[in-house]
């Protein structure tokens, strides 16, 4: 995976942990969902570069 591709990824599902804590903190489920479409968001970034990593390796 590349470096940056991770990156992104991990920070993504950081975004949306950190955005699910805030809306549950606050009681705001609006906020809630969109921290775990955020986290499922990075989720999938990193299983697709995963892909890609394994189908580059012999």
């Amino acid at each position: 995976m590349s470096g940056t591709e991770k990156t992104k990824a991990q920070a993504e599902q950081a975004k949306g942990k950190a955005k699910e804590a805030i809306g549950r903190a606050v009681g705001n489920d609006r906020m809630t969902a969109e921290g775990h479409v955020d986290q499922a968001k990075g989720q999938a970034r990193q299983a697709k570069e995963d892909l890609k990593d394994n189908l580059r390796r012999p």
